[in-house]
């Protein structure tokens, strides 16, 4: 239907008086009456529920290697992940067997942990290019652990064993296991630890917590890598100069480790020193060359693995051991030995260590599955992750096999050679399987401080985070802080506690942003109906009578306090030290007027009960009868939060000046409702209607529309 000429005027007229409205939406009615039990059985009708569907999904969504190996392109992808896997089982070698030695085992334990890792990840895990395996970080947290097990035993200190003899536990000490010497003994230790780990770690995937990997941030993992590098790099100084010094155990071992080797330092042995510093003369040019020239290089070149052939040959044939006393790695079996229980006894003296294990191995492996993940366009699943490393750490401990998680480096040159699934790491276990039928036992002469200078080779990429301390500082300095903080505590005083420390720093940084956090005064935009921070920006207007304010952070209990100071600071007016004055004015004008002294008009008149008040800002008074907080920026907020609101709107509205709250979100207008904070607003009953304000305009014009009109605005 059209209208005429004479109805125009009335339908523009009656569009300006909705404009004036303020906006008003209808709540959609959440569902009630469901009870805790009807919520249960419903829960447990979805999850417990059987059908050959959920089966089939079940049993797919576990082993995602049914998804993707019958879907496998030959063609396409069989030379990227050969490639990538007989590149990666090369590196794996030498680096499983001086991996070994951070975790205080023997190198055949190494290659097993490498072996077994890599063929669970194959059929468990979700990512298509991470490299899982021995991981320094873990290798060091589980050498302390086997360290002070060995020494609670009664086992005889390494440095006090002459040549590759064996210990027993001392007289008197039943801790150890009878018929077990050192090396049974310590792998034992690791092997418990490690079932307790993968244990945690798949309670923690039947419990969906896969999000817990969220609270540790990159400045977190990054400075806790850094600093156990540091002690990893300290741990290896002692086989590089061929000392026999125990591991210190405790805390400040970084200190400890020095102080023996500054100590003991004359007893240098020169033939790993020397050895040591070729090898690091060769190593690291050669890295640095294979790290400029990646782009061009089709497959890294394997330096470590020629590094170690030619000098357990030199050592073979210079008899470094007999002549020298070089120590080397010894006598490697072939084959695999006999499943072995864990010690169930030891479980309670490892349980914690295992769980500070589980995080970090989870965190590192999730924070590389997605990195990688997001960088080639697919998904991965946190919990199917903690199962996948969960069961790498339980169904290898049966086989004297310790802790893993995925590696950075091996996941770099697994992702730069072409590997497109986990077909690849199954190519690196069958490489590892021809190592420990055919050629272990020929490192017997491979000398231990080889493998420590290929460990601190491997250590460049995390020192080299120091150089970019300066660029982190300017970045964000909180995230810098944290970095500093959880790389000291993790060098200098316990890797373990590093990590506690970097969570509690975490969490007390984020708490402190909402600690410091300050009310804004806000002004309107001169073309449209916008509002932004008085103190940012310029050609801002305000209201002669409305002050607008805004704070950016949850209200809640530990900053409700702040809150009302800052609120009253940005304000210029406390409302309760202003009561407090009028009280101790109106106690003693009786006084002064029996004393005969003379009361000025203006005293009288700020005596009696204002409808505003007058603001003496910086440049000018302003006569304040409203305002208006924008809690656009307040995403939640708890019982003290609600009251703190309550006591602003109570103190301004004994002066005359009405408080109004504007675009809060649903959730806090559910906790406003719910904490009483429009009941008996105005005075009215708990069931009166009450004004809800979805833009800063409507609060506007509806504290206009109940004073006296006051002009335009004034610019700012």
């Amino acid at each position: 239907m059209l209208h005429g000429e004479d109805s125009c005027p009335a339908v523009e007229e009656g569009g300006e008086e909705d404009q004036h409205r303020p906006l008003i939406l209808e709540r959609i009615e959440k569902e009630t009456g469901r009870t805790w039990r009807t919520v249960l059985s419903q829960r447990l009708r979805k999850h417990c529920s059987c059908t050959p569907e959920k089966a089939k999904s079940r049993i797919l969504s576990f082993f995602p290697v049914l998804q993707w190996l019958p879907c496998y392109k030959l063609r396409d992808w069989i030379l990227g992940d050969v490639m990538s896997g007989v590149i990666v089982g090369i590196l794996l070698v030498p680096q499983s067997i001086a991996y070994s030695l951070l975790a205080n085992q023997d190198p055949i334990y190494g290659l097993y942990t490498s072996f077994f890792a890599s063929i669970i990840y194959a059929l468990l895990g979700t990512s298509r290019h991470i490299s899982v395996g021995i991981f320094g970080v873990l290798c060091l947290l589980i050498g302390q652990v086997v360290d002070r097990e060995l020494a609670l035993a009664g086992y005889l200190p390494e440095s006090s064993l002459s040549g590759n003899d064996s210990s027993v536990p001392l007289a008197g000490n039943d801790s150890g296991v009878v018929g077990c010497d050192r090396s049974c003994y310590a792998i034992a230790v690791g092997a418990t630890v490690t079932f307790t780990a993968g244990i945690y770690q798949v309670l923690m995937g039947l419990l969906q917590v896969g999000f817990v990997s969220v609270y540790l941030s990159d400045s977190l993992l990054s400075g806790f890598a850094t600093g156990a590098s540091l002690t990893i790099l300290t741990s290896q100084v002692k086989y590089m100069l061929g000392l026999k010094i125990p591991r210190p155990q405790g805390w400040f071992t970084l200190f400890k480790t020095w102080y023996g080797l500054l100590s003991n330092l004359w007893n240098t042995n020169v033939c790993d020193l020397i050895t040591s510093l070729v090898c690091l003369a060769v190593l690291i040019p050669m890295k640095e060359l294979n790290d400029r020239f990646k782009s061009k290089l089709k497959a890294p070149i394997p330096f470590e693995l020629f590094v170690v052939i030619i000098a357990t040959l030199a050592s073979h044939f210079g008899h470094f051991n007999t002549e020298y006393g070089s120590g080397v790695a010894g006598a490697i079996p072939t084959g695999f030995l006999p499943p072995q229980m864990p010690m169930w006894s030891l479980i309670p003296n490892v349980a914690v260590d295992a769980f500070s294990i589980a995080i970090v191995g989870f965190a590192i492996t999730i924070s590389l599955s997605e990195m990688f993940a997001k960088k080639h366009g697919y998904t991965v699943d946190a919990n199917q992750e903690m199962y996948a490393i969960g069961f790498c750490n339980i169904l290898p401990s049966f086989f004297h096999c310790f802790t893993t998680s995925a590696a950075l480096t091996k996941t770099l040159v697994k992702e730069s050679t072409g590997c497109q699934t986990q077909l690849s790491g199954l190519i690196s276990a069958l490489l590892l399987l021809l190592v420990l039928l055919v050629i272990a036992p020929l490192f017997y002469s491979l000398q231990k401080c080889v493998l420590a200078a290929i460990i601190v080779v491997n250590l460049r990429g995390a020192l080299r985070k120091f150089t970019d301390i300066p660029c982190m500082w300017r970045a964000n300095r909180i995230d810098a802080f944290i970095w500093l903080i959880t790389m000291a505590t993790s060098a200098l005083v316990n890797t373990e506690l590093g990590l506690l420390v970097g969570v509690l720093v975490s969490a007390f940084c984020v708490l402190g942003r909402t600690q410091r956090v300050q009310v804004l005064e806000l002004g309107r935009a001169m073309t449209r109906e916008h509002y932004e921070d008085l103190a940012s920006y310029k050609g801002l207007q305000t209201h002669p009578d409305v002050a607008i304010f805004r704070y950016e952070a949850p209200i809640y209990y530990a900053n409700q306090s702040l809150f009302k100071k800052s609120l009253y600071r940005c304000v210029g007016l406390d409302p309760v030290k202003e009561k407090s004055r009028r009280v101790k004015f109106q106690n003693s004008k009786p006084q002064e007027e029996a004393a005969g002294i003379p009361t000025s008009k203006m005293d009288e008149k700020e005596a009696e009960a204002p409808a505003a008040v007058t603001l003496m800002m910086d440049t000018a008074s302003r006569y304040l009868r409203r305002i208006v907080i924008d809690c656009s920026a307040v995403l939640f907020l708890d019982t003290a939060g609600v009251n703190a609101l309550k006591e602003v709107r109570k103190d301004y509205g004994e002066l005359g000046v009405a408080v109004e709250l504007a675009q809060c979100k649903t959730s806090v207008l559910d906790t406003l409702e719910r904490g009483g904070y429009y009941r008996n607003q105005k005075g009215g009953d708990a069931g009166e209607n009450h004004t809800i304000f979805f833009t800063i305009e409507d609060a506007i014009r509806h504290v206009e529309s109940r004073s006296t009109p006051n002009g335009d605005y004034d610019k700012s």
